[in-house]
């Protein structure tokens, strides 16, 4: 994982998206394909804050983790 200090500037503002939102007022986390193999991260609140990047393969791994429900002691 490596991060960007402000997403918008060093990433751009166009193709970040939603993948799920809830009664949270909009505030969630928005994801961006970098067609690297990587994957940014940020929170859509504060778009010129960081953003994190991750390897495609660990986000597929962090997605099967939780359907897998290895996250739900977050939430219990």
């Amino acid at each position: 994982m490596t991060h960007t200090k402000n997403a918008a500037a060093d990433l751009g503002t166009e193709d970040w998206c939603k993948p799920w939102s809830g009664g949270n007022n909009g505030n969630c986390v928005e994801l961006k394909p970098l067609g690297n193999g990587h994957v940014a991260m940020r929170q859509s609140a504060d778009p010129d804050g960081a953003a994190l990047v991750f390897p495609s393969a660990e986000i597929a791994r962090f997605v099967r983790a939780v359907k897998a429900g290895m996250a739900d002691f977050l939430v219990a």
